[in-house]
């Protein structure tokens, strides 16, 4: 029984992960933070999208672990928490690019040029 809740629990942890991630402007401000901590003014002005968007995205990466928050004077900067996600993303893309040139080949073999 401890080993299926527990497995449970895991699961649902997991799921909370790909769920923070399951947002292309989420996935955007990941790449954004990698390069460097950013406030929320730094943020709207290189993504272009009103601030409480990336407000709102930012409180979901918040709660799934994925960034942290450090008050500096009036400012709050983000920050990843750990950058292997993006080591992981940039695994998806690649997955995502294989996808995509496997569609575009098939597309190949069934309309002539």
């Amino acid at each position: 029984m401890i080993t299926s809740s527990l497995t449970q629990e895991i699961a649902h942890l997991h799921a909370d992960l790909c769920s923070a991630l399951a947002d292309s402007t989420r996935l955007i401000l990941l790449y954004a933070l990698s390069d460097q901590p950013r406030n929320v003014t730094e943020l709207t002005q290189e993504l272009e999208v009103p601030q409480s968007t990336v407000s709102r995205h930012l409180k979901v990466l918040r709660e799934g672990g994925l960034v942290k928050a450090t008050r500096l004077g009036t400012s709050v900067q983000y920050e990843l928490t750990d950058h292997r996600v993006i080591e992981a993303l940039d695994l998806l893309r690649s997955v995502l690019r294989e996808q995509i040139q496997h569609h575009a080949d098939l597309m190949d073999e069934f309309i002539p040029a």
